[in-house]
């Protein structure tokens, strides 16, 4: 039973608790807050999508006797060697410096035994990504740290990175702490510092100078590898037509529910738009150039669970990516090593520490007694599971939609819970025809 204050006091709806704490933390300390992870406040998002599955009108699979197939291509645009994926869902890009080394060598062993791809992220490529991971995406950043055509040869495909769901218009922060004599010398950065990533490539302004940085990146690798565009989910009707006139094969859409390893709280709060609206935005772009399914669309941005992923392809996704999932899948804020959650001033399950250095599980840390806490074979089977558990819910899914790929998902499969997430999904309030702003 509640309790009722007899004085009648209640909090501020404007100023509540939280909002308190960081004015005074800002008024004692006069500089914005950092910290890693998403976006902590409540959005519209696929929660808020329900399938419909199969009655009289439609016929389910039988789990046990009909295939269900989850393989995709991307890169068939211009690539001659466009990526082939046994399953739908890729890992993002997070650096080496974001992660330490053993995260990412169990992501890479992971990705590979899945017959997946995972990502370099900014600062370069690993040999211990490289060598554990079958299929490696090379990040082109802004910040050009651990750039070179050595490595973009090495590759299986580039992504371009414009922006990203967590800070679009924005670049990142790698305090100084986590800059090792590896790390730094990786980066060509002196040891020690804080480094701030630029928020904008430093030779192109535009759609026609990403262009010619695109045909530049296809000539230095004989047009073999796809050439992915990664844009932050701001404006994804333009942005996304513009990447396509550039000459992208493939387009990233990473929404506001994507993490990040550091940056101001202030842009995964206040800057970008859901992933939902995102999407749908993307994909009538994509329809409208008459180029969908040409040209890939892969999404990120709260991607959790293989019902997640099956409502991102239902609405016209050809892949997904996930980060903030695969760094839970490899123990961020499992409720282990308790002591040191609280060391930094938070808890398992609440910790979004990852720009200190200090996780206490060893995936966002340099610290070599930190990091030792995640053995790469260790990690590696548990991403491994949580992959193959997301692919079994992908495809029960599918079957009882009565589809026998994944991809042959569609938005008519579907019905939304919420008006906000009926208007921006695109898909009719459950119980209607209504989709609002359409009529």
């Amino acid at each position: 039973m509640a309790v009722v204050d007899p004085r009648g006091l209640r909090p501020s709806h404007t100023f509540p608790a939280h909002v308190l704490a960081e004015i005074h933390r800002a008024a004692d300390q006069g500089v914005y807050e950092i910290r890693g992870f998403g976006t902590k406040r409540p959005l519209p998002g696929f929660d808020d999508l329900v399938f419909l599955g199969a009655s009289m009108s439609r016929y389910p699979l039988e789990g046990y006797r009909e295939r269900c197939d989850t393989g995709v291509t991307l890169g068939t645009r211009f690539a001659s060697r466009p990526i082939e994926l046994k399953i739908p869902i890729t890992i993002a890009g997070m650096s080496f410096g974001a992660l330490g080394a053993n995260a990412k060598e169990a992501i890479g062993r992971a990705c590979t035994a899945m017959g997946t791809s995972s990502t370099t992220g900014d600062g370069g490529m690993t040999e211990e990504e490289r060598q554990s991971s079958e299929t490696l995406v090379y990040q082109v950043l802004p910040s050009r740290y651990g750039m070179n055509p050595d490595d973009l040869r090495r590759a299986d495909a580039i992504e371009i990175v414009v922006g990203q769901g967590a800070k679009p218009g924005g670049g990142g922060v790698l305090l100084g702490q986590k800059i090792t004599e590896r790390v730094a010398g990786m980066r060509d950065l002196p040891e020690g510092i804080d480094q701030r990533s630029a928020c904008r490539h430093p030779d192109w302004t535009g759609p026609d100078d990403l262009a010619i940085k695109i045909q530049e990146l296809r000539e230095i690798t004989g047009w073999e590898k796809p050439v992915y565009v990664k844009i932050g989910a701001s404006r994804p009707t333009y942005d996304v037509a513009l990447a396509v006139k550039a000459g992208a094969d493939v387009i990233v859409l990473d929404g506001m529910q994507g993490g990040t390893a550091a940056t101001q709280d202030v842009f995964i709060e206040h800057v970008g738009i859901p992933t939902l609206p995102a999407l749908r935005q993307a994909v009538e772009a994509l329809q409208a150039l008459d180029v969908h399914r040409e040209v890939q669309l892969v999404v990120s941005g709260g991607i959790r669970s293989g019902a997640d992923v099956a409502k991102a392809l239902a609405m016209g996704a050809d892949a997904v990516s996930i980060g903030s999932a695969a760094m839970v899948a490899l123990g961020c804020n499992k409720a282990v090593h308790v002591e040191d959650y609280q060391a930094i001033g938070t808890e398992p399950g609440y910790c979004h520490h990852c720009h200190t250095g200090r996780c206490p599980v060893g995936v966002t840390t340099q610290d070599p007694v930190l990091e030792a806490r995640l053995r790469p074979e260790q990690g590696a089977r548990w991403l491994r599971n949580y992959l193959t558990a997301m692919i079994l819910e992908l495809q029960t899914i599918a079957r009882a939609n009565g589809k026998s790929h994944v991809l042959n998902l569609e938005p008519e499969d579907m019905a939304a819970l919420t008006v906000e997430a009926a208007a921006m999904a695109g898909i009719p309030l459950a119980g209607t025809s209504w989709i609002p702003g359409k009529g």
